[in-house]
């Protein structure tokens, strides 16, 4: 018997056609969204995001990047912040201001990642993800770098992680969810799993498992065929995700699912 929570879309059959109809035609009711990430080695997560939320229909954007960085930025990128660094390259805990003023401007953030693996950035996250209270969409190295708040994210509304498999194997793991994840496992075990996981907790997820990206939120999981990782693995669905996030922010399955039919 189907799980009557899981509910399937295709290319050629979205979903949630009024979420693309319903897109604001004003900037101004496309939302803000605030991208925070790079390092002194890269910023290729943040520079390609910042491009495709332009691309997808948000209002404005802004890029907080670290200090290391000012002297690579391309002009094609107008609205960068940038806050302290520490000695690794990444941001410092002082960078702390810089952040809750992005936050306080934005409709929603986007950890974008390659933020490093540096301890005291991880404190300086964690610390901004206590104290934020918008929409909120982390992805990439940036769910690494909170694996020691898993508990607390997991139990913060308005939050979306769009992961590998592998980083939710390690979040299940961290707040001792009492099913394990594997690579081996069926989709629709896996369906089941995150249908109970997100009945649970108010957090939603996205994750890539057999050639199919599953969204759940609320306990309703949706499938869509995926054929290409990269675009995950570069930030751009994330990106999309939550540029459509920010048109309807109380609808969050309808909303990422809908995102996922555009590539």
């Amino acid at each position: 018997m189907e799980h009557p929570y899981w509910h399937k879309q295709t290319t050629d059959q979205p979903l949630y056609p009024n979420i693309e109809w319903s897109k604001p035609e004003q900037r101004s009711k496309s939302g803000r969204l605030g991208i925070i990430g790079g390092n002194s080695l890269g910023f290729a997560g943040a520079a390609e995001a910042y491009q495709t939320a332009l691309k997808t229909g948000t209002g404005e954007v802004r890029v907080l990047l670290p200090s290391a960085l000012k002297k690579n930025i391309p002009s094609s990128m107008t609205d960068v912040l940038f806050a302290d660094t520490n000695p690794s390259g990444s941001l410092s805990r002082d960078a702390i201001i810089e952040m809750k003023a992005i936050g306080d401007w934005s409709t929603g953030i986007l950890l974008i990642g390659d933020a490093g693996r540096n301890s005291e950035t991880a404190i300086l996250y964690e610390e901004f993800v206590r104290d934020y209270k918008g929409l909120l969409t982390i992805t990439r190295d940036a769910v690494d770098l909170l694996k020691n708040s898993s508990d607390e994210l997991v139990e913060r509304p308005n939050t979306l992680l769009i992961l590998s498999l592998a980083q939710l194997q390690k979040l299940f793991s961290a707040v001792y969810y009492p099913k394990v994840i594997t690579f081996s496992m069926q989709l629709s075990n896996l369906v089941e799993a995150l249908h109970k996981f997100t009945i649970t907790y108010p957090i939603s997820i996205t994750v890539l498992h057999r050639d199919n990206l599953l969204t759940a939120s609320g306990g309703e999981v949706t499938s869509t065929p995926w054929s290409d990782p990269m675009l995950i693995w570069r930030g751009n669905t994330a990106t999309n995700a939550t540029v459509y996030w920010l048109w309807n922010p109380s609808k969050t399955l309808e909303s990422v699912t809908a995102s996922l039919v555009r590539k």
